[in-house]
């Protein structure tokens, strides 16, 4: 176990901690974590056990990438299949769509 941490040289503790993906919680998982930056690391064994849920959760690989299309003088973002369900999305159902930034589009269902 490591006692110092290599970024920042602050105390490691292990501790439980909550892990998420996508907005969901997988669970409380052993890790060790800096008391000074925060730096969290799970053991490899751990970090298999996180990927499992996560694929037997249908949580595995739904990032994707998409071009943006144009439908008239409008722009497009299409959803692949496995995000639209995961989504819940229907056609013709209304969202909202803001700029968080100049690089981030946040989509609210």
């Amino acid at each position: 176990m490591r006692t110092k941490c290599e970024e920042c040289g602050g105390k490691i503790a292990k501790k439980n901690v909550d892990y998420s993906i996508f907005g969901t919680s997988l669970g409380k998982f052993p890790a060790e974590v800096c008391s000074k930056c925060g730096e969290t690391c799970f053991e490899e064994e751990t970090s298999r056990k996180m990927t499992q849920i996560a694929k037997e959760r249908g949580l595995w690989k739904l990032e994707t990438k998409t071009k943006i299309g144009k439908v008239g003088d409008a722009l497009d973002v299409r959803f692949n299949k496995r995000l639209a369900e995961f989504l819940n999305l229907k056609k013709g159902e209304e969202v909202t769509i803001y700029p968080e930034s100049k690089n981030r589009v946040v989509i609210e269902i």
